[in-house]
């Protein structure tokens, strides 16, 4: 019997590696988001690489397992057993990543794998400059700054302000290596009820992004508070204008309301038909 649970239930989520903790945390977060009942604190722990860091984590661990009044849940993909046993002892659920992938693989293919630590590095086959100069490409042409490179972009981002534009471009850079631009879509470009022409020539690269006024009145007074342009009337406005504009203008489009930063590239990168380049 399963025990249904309520939407103030929460726990503190810790995704640990004697790495990065890019891979524990990438899907740890994934497996984290289908159940929308529950708060988790999210917590990555980096390079815990020694008996001594891994007995400072049990300490962390256990303490926020105490404070929630629940277990703490751990993903991680630590590969030195020492290390892994300290962890292990602790008032957690552990969840082992590498061993839930690597046991069934190894038994399909009839070898060991090479578990170990450091494996997932970067190395001189991984288009590591790639990633770099898509990651510097989205720097350079954030939020309309710079448009002379338009031409190298692989995709185009519009949008109103604080609709999801520079979150997403960096991480289609630093997952994909994809060149992302992003070009805001302000009041005066609302008001010429026309595509701005400096993006005219690029409107095969171009993808709106939109959200619901509500929730972007919400984001908005967390940067100005009380102002015209946090105002519900203004965010009402501004999002019926865009989104008339991407019909008028048929440009493919998402709203990001409901959507994570992953899910936001992903869709796009699929809708665009867009190729990750790493």
């Amino acid at each position: 019997m399963t025990t249904k649970s309520t939407a103030t239930t929460k726990r503190t989520a810790f995704f640990i590696s004697d790495g990065t903790g890019i891979t524990s945390e990438a899907l740890g977060v994934s497996l984290l988001t289908r159940f929308e009942d529950h708060h988790f604190e999210k917590v990555t722990l980096p390079y815990v690489d020694s008996l001594e860091k891994a007995e400072e984590t049990a300490e962390i661990i256990n303490s926020a397992s105490k404070r929630d009044g629940a277990k703490a849940i751990i993903f991680d993909t630590i590969v030195d057993d020492a290390i892994r046993k300290v962890i292990k002892k602790t008032d957690a659920l552990m969840i082992d990543i590498f061993a839930a992938f690597l046991g069934p693989l190894e038994k399909e293919l009839g070898v060991r794998s090479s578990y170990k630590v450091g494996r997932t590095r970067i190395t001189e086959n991984s288009r590591y400059d790639e990633r770099i100069e898509a990651i510097n490409y989205a720097l350079d042409n954030d939020d309309g700054a710079r448009t002379k490179l338009y031409n190298k972009a692989d995709v185009i981002l519009i949008g109103v302000s604080r609709s999801g534009k520079t979150p997403t471009c960096l991480y289609l850079a630093m997952q994909y290596g994809i060149k992302a631009a992003n070009y805001p879509i302000t009041e005066e470009d609302i008001d010429d009820q026309v595509l701005p022409q400096i993006l005219k020539p690029y409107r095969e690269k171009l993808f709106g992004l939109t959200i619901e006024p509500d929730r972007l009145c919400l984001i908005r007074n967390e940067r100005k508070p009380n102002s015209r342009y946090a105002s519900i009337k203004q965010c009402n406005l501004e999002v019926e204008e865009a989104e008339l504009m991407y019909r008028r203008e048929r440009i493919s489009s998402m709203n990001t309301t409901h959507y994570s930063v992953e899910e936001i590239a992903t869709r796009i990168m699929v809708k665009a038909q867009i190729q990750r380049r790493c």
